[in-house]
């Protein structure tokens, strides 16, 4: 991260926290986090989720002088111990169905949030 996203982290930890920091910290500690956050986004998923939820949240942004929409798209799934898990989180120009297509084959190709014999259809009863 450089310039402005930089500079802005900065100034929320001042705002929020009170602590000065420089935007090289920032940058450091950003750029050592990337690796991880590139391994949490690429994980495997477990093999079933019977609950999913998927949302996005449109919001403006300023980019390159000009304020354009943009959406931040989450999915959530619940496994069959019951606990959450988030699936992914992605930014995308706007909220479309294009671009959900695109969610739901990267968390396919990953492994997820299918589940055996929960293909939409009826239930099926355990003998």
């Amino acid at each position: 991260m450089r310039g402005g996203p930089t500079r802005d982290i900065q100034a929320q930890l001042a705002h929020l926290y009170g602590v000065e920091i420089s935007p090289a910290l920032v940058s450091n500690i950003t750029d050592q986090r990337l690796p991880r956050i590139t391994e949490w986004q690429q994980r495997p998923l477990a093999a079933c989720y019977p609950v999913v939820f998927l949302d996005a949240i449109p919001y403006k942004v300023r980019e390159d002088g000009r304020v354009v929409n943009k959406a931040a798209y989450m999915v959530v799934g619940i496994d069959l111990e019951g606990y959450q898990d988030v699936l992914g989180m992605w930014i995308g120009a706007h909220e479309s169905a294009k671009f959900w297509l695109t969610v739901l084959s990267e968390l396919k190709s990953r492994g997820g949030p299918g589940c055996p014999g929960c293909s939409g259809g009826p239930p099926h009863r355990v003998q």
